[in-house]
């Protein structure tokens, strides 16, 4: 900046020299000099419109800037400024890489940016690319409907997978900054006014009119079967296989034991799972291991 500042300032120097003893000569270095600035102030704003564009993430444009902290009374340091948003989008990224696991509550400084992706257009964009992926997958792979025996199944998990938990973490305005209220929230599944994932209803047609068994495994409690299938049901999802909640038996397994169960069970029933698609990581750890895994973003909330 202080190099385009004095060349600046020497153009407009020489402009002035030449305006006081006007002739043909200085009329040509005028023209010349003032072609000189044009180009250089062009190169000037395209080299910090590339610097810009490098830098830039998705929640800020201060990627890079070194760390700062502040140290709060009890002696613990923590980010402050514009380098907060890159450790918050930082620590979303590697909870959906299951870096970052067994949490039980989204950090407090974090909790804005978890929920400004979640209602935002890229959370729909990413969800939307996750669906793109599953249909190029199924196109590539699994059978056609008229060759399909019966035995190919989809496993789909529920909570943020087909319906949506926004509303009510928007009601309750905590998106991870507190521990689920287990009780608040299975009254909140009791009303099915859950709204469907953006572009999954689009998948789950997709994906049953190929011939599959769609079979819907969720860690909810059996208790709330007829509310689930009232809220499936007019989100827009229909004629799915088998819908498998948890009974008492479940509930004395952590989910993902229980998930992989139910998988060993179709396995020994026949059928050839695909693809499973789930919100967390509990959908598809244990054996058997599924052929092909979809993971849909949330950093709301990590269970085990």
């Amino acid at each position: 900046y202080v190099d385009l500042y004095t060349f600046t300032y020497s153009i407009y120097s020489h402009y002035h020299i030449a305006h006081r003893s006007p002739n043909t000569s200085n009329t040509f270095f005028i023209n010349n000099m003032a072609r000189s600035l044009v180009f250089s102030l062009t190169l000037a704003f395209l080299f910090i419109g590339m610097v810009s564009a490098r830098d830039w993430n998705i929640l800020n444009q201060f990627k890079g800037l070194k760390p700062s902290t502040t140290t709060s009374q009890n002696g613990v340091a923590s980010l402050k400024g514009p380098n907060l948003n890159g450790y918050c989008e930082s620590w979303r990224v590697n909870v959906e890489l299951h870096n970052i696991r067994d949490f039980t509550v989204v950090p407090q400084e974090c909790v804005w940016f978890v929920q400004q992706y979640m209602t935002s257009s890229q959370y729909d964009d990413d969800v939307e690319r996750a669906v793109d992926a599953a249909i190029l997958y199924l196109g590539k792979t699994c059978c056609e409907k008229k060759k399909c025996d019966g035995m190919d199944a989809w496993i789909f998990d529920i909570d943020d997978t087909l319906l949506s938990t926004i509303p009510y973490h928007k009601s309750n305005g905590c998106f991870g900054g507190e521990q689920l209220n287990t009780t608040k929230f299975e009254e909140w599944q009791s009303w099915g006014k859950a709204p469907a994932v953006p572009n999954m209803v689009k998948l789950f047609h997709e994906i049953r009119e190929r011939g599959l068994k769609i079979f819907l495994v969720s860690s909810r409690k059996e208790y709330l079967r007829s509310a689930t299938v009232e809220n499936l049901i007019e989100a827009g999802y229909h004629s799915w296989s088998n819908l498998l909640l948890r009974g008492e038996e479940e509930e004395k397994k952590s989910v993902t034991q229980y998930k992989a169960d139910v998988r060993t069970w179709l396995t020994s029933l026949g059928y050839r799972v695909w693809g499973v698609m789930g919100a967390q990581w509990n959908s598809f750890a244990g054996c058997p291991v599924p052929k092909r895994t979809f993971k849909l973003p949330n950093s709301i909330y990590y269970i085990a």
